[in-house]
């Protein structure tokens, strides 16, 4: 059974703007695609649109509007494909989630949701990313279904292995992979430089993330980085930041981005940086301000490429 604690530990909060613009048959449904915690969302969508504006920039050839259309399709796939990613995960973690005192009261456990209701949601939600993705072109749309089995195996990770960030970070990030393909046709070395940048920054912050569940997941026997590293975790997100950092710088160098971009990657260095300095492991609130805050990351990245990018096309 869940812990007494649950209602105060939860992660569902009440009286935010769903709460308010949705009708109450709808709100179980839209917190089982984490509708409520747009951060996932963003986290998903920053690599797409960094791919897609890295393509953009490095070729000065390439007209803006299409691609102003792609991000829109990519926010719009982005927020379908991580609430079916959320509510397969609740699916596959129900039984978990009921012994967690920050997730018993998710629509599932709680029985807000019944498991036909979730999988016929589900069905939806993946009906919606296919037409988004069948709208791109032809290689973007064999990048992307690429993606499918990852997304199916993810939410097991973490019973397998120590390490089911890396397995996050793997699946998060494939869009970057569909939206330089969805630009220019093809995958080139910044692409690949972009989606590993990706897996080292979902490495550091789905690690912070993580350190929220330690306790109740070492009771549980479910299996994550923050368990691994424990008081060693500062060092690792030197490392992981460190490299996404670097690996960023590359892409954007094999893209001949120049200067600009580095500007901004070195000012998302600066904000990891902090990040690190800032976080207490041994606070799950701290821990979930830190994890949000890379949405500042994703817009910091993104900027530095918009902005060499309207310097190249002049």
């Amino acid at each position: 059974m869940a812990r007494q604690d649950a209602s105060t530990a939860t992660d569902i909060g009440v009286g935010g703007p769903i709460d308010r613009l949705l009708p109450a048959p709808l709100l179980p449904f839209a917190r089982l695609a984490r509708l409520d915690r747009p951060i996932g969302t963003w986290l998903l969508l920053f690599p797409c649109w960094w791919g897609a504006g890295m393509a953009w920039a490095a070729d000065p050839g390439i007209d803006g509007m299409p691609v102003l259309w792609l991000a829109l399709l990519f926010a719009i796939g982005s927020v379908v494909m991580r609430g079916a990613g959320c509510t397969f995960n609740d699916i596959a973690d129900r039984d978990f989630d009921a012994k967690v005192a920050r997730t018993a009261l998710r629509p599932l456990p709680s029985g807000a949701v019944t498991l036909r209701g979730a999988w016929v949601f589900l069905a939806v939600q993946l009906t919606v990313g296919a037409l988004v993705l069948f709208s791109l072109n032809g290689t973007a749309i064999a990048v992307g279904l690429g993606a499918l089995p990852l997304i199916a195996i993810y939410p097991f990770m973490k019973r397998v292995t120590w390490w089911p960030q890396a397995f996050l970070g793997i699946t998060f990030n494939w869009g970057a992979l569909v939206g330089w393909a969805a630009v220019t046709g093809g995958l080139d070395a910044p692409a690949l430089l972009l989606y590993a940048a990706g897996i080292a920054w979902t490495l550091g912050y789905d690690t912070i993330y993580a350190h929220q569940d330690k306790e109740d997941d070492a009771l549980i026997g479910v299996r994550s980085t923050a368990l691994l590293f424990g008081a060693r975790t500062k060092r690792w997100l030197v490392m992981f930041y460190g490299l996404t950092a670097i690996l960023l710088a590359a892409a954007g160098a094999v893209a001949g981005l120049g200067l600009p971009f580095l500007i901004g990657i070195a000012a998302a260095a600066v904000h990891m940086g902090w990040q690190i300095r800032a976080v207490d492991i041994e606070r799950p609130a701290a821990c979930l301000a830190i994890f949000k805050a890379n949405r500042w990351v994703g817009w910091i990245v993104l900027a530095g490429i918009v902005f060499a990018g309207t310097l190249a096309h002049g």
